[in-house]
């Protein structure tokens, strides 16, 4: 079967909505299919080798994630099945259109990631088009997939789901279960290891790394370390606020780490955080990473979110934007070494049994027949 992934961002940009759109893009090939990833030229080089053809595209028009591909209408007929991961600004609409002319000729199905809050001035304009015929083209896709239907029900397309709920799949976000294990070592138990994984530009503005570095400042115990890896157009603000707040000697800044590196990262970790702030984040790829490697979590009570991991069991929930609820929150897991240990075997547990690129190759493999 021939398949076309139409993404906003692909690898090496760090960016969930990428590295789903390269999961699936491996794990449909895996089954046989032909895939071609279609994606706005954004001077990027894939540096991981991967088994699928990738075509990159140049914008007429781009903003931020945003991109006008018009040229992509042309390219679509030919194909048994377009593989939209919403959003995507300025080219959701072409992709309305060829459903339009071309709706027999191909099955439409759509990967509903977020909604998108707190666009600039501008953006709102790219976006203008995209949300006009939004409604219109979730109506004519003929399946409609998402990670976790709690983000759904509380979405922009609620309304949606309750008027054709036959047409909604559930298709978990997956993780590597063979690439990110456990540490085969001791870790040092005299300092805790702290850690976030993500992008640090504007884009990613709602991840709350401002959140966690005024958590992290209020501490009463000293015995721990802050790593963040990630880099971007905020890292250097960043790093001034850590400097402000007296933390400097406390965090450490890893800056872009590559894939062969990262499981290392996690490896170190005695926890990992995710303190985002608004319905941006609709899942969290970074806390699967973790929890595959053995290490507890604690991420933001948002829809979506929530539904990734049980609250006290694999890791703890926290009030989005509260840095003081953040910090009892990691403070309560570190000065509690057995009751760490013990929500790090459960998160390894539950990686594998949901979120192995096995269970979710399945589903996903059973929705586009």
């Amino acid at each position: 079967m021939k398949i076309a992934q139409i993404v906003c961002i692909f690898p090496p940009y760090k960016s969930g909505i990428g590295n789903v759109a390269y999961d699936f893009s491996e794990m449909l090939f895996g089954s046989g299919n032909e895939i071609t990833v279609f994606t706005p030229d954004r001077g990027q080089t894939l540096e991981e080798k991967h088994n699928f053809k990738i075509i990159f595209l140049k914008p007429w028009l781009k903003m931020g994630l945003g991109a006008f591909l018009p040229q992509l209408f042309f390219k679509l007929p030919g194909f048994d099945i377009v593989y939209l991961h919403y959003p995507f600004f300025g080219t959701a609409e072409v992709i309305w259109l060829a459903k339009i002319l071309f709706g027999k000729k191909f099955k439409l199905i759509i990967h509903f990631h977020m909604d998108v809050a707190g666009l600039s001035f501008f953006a709102k304009i790219l976006s203008l088009p995209t949300r006009i015929i939004k409604n219109s083209l979730f109506r004519k896709a003929d399946i409609i997939t998402y990670a976790s239907l709690d983000y759904v029900k509380n979405s922009d397309i609620a309304k949606i789901y309750k008027r054709y709920p036959a047409k909604f799949k559930e298709i978990p976000f997956g993780v590597d279960t063979n690439k990110f294990t456990p540490a085969t070592t001791p870790k040092n138990n005299n300092i805790k290891n702290i850690l976030f994984v993500g992008a640090l530009d504007k884009a990613h503005y709602f991840k709350g790394v401002n959140i966690l570095l005024k958590a992290i400042s209020r501490f009463q115990i000293s015995d721990f370390r802050f790593q963040i890896a990630g880099d971007g157009d905020l890292k250097q603000s960043y790093i001034a606020q850590a400097k402000k707040l007296n933390i400097s000697d406390k965090v450490k800044f890893l800056g872009k780490v590559s894939g062969d590196e990262l499981p290392k990262i996690y490896q170190q970790a005695d926890l990992f955080v995710l303190p985002s702030i608004n319905k941006n984040e609709a899942f969290g790829l970074v806390l699967l990473e973790a929890m595959a490697s053995g290490v507890p979590v604690i991420a933001s009570d948002l829809p979506g979110v929530r539904t990734v991991f049980a609250s006290g069991k694999q890791g703890l929930l926290v009030k989005p934007g509260d840095a003081e609820d953040l910090k009892n929150k990691i403070e309560k897991i570190l000065s509690n070494e057995e009751k760490r240990k013990i929500m790090g075997r459960e998160a390894r547990a539950l990686a594998l049994e949901k979120y192995s690129w096995q269970e979710v190759s399945k589903k996903l493999n059973e929705t586009v027949k």
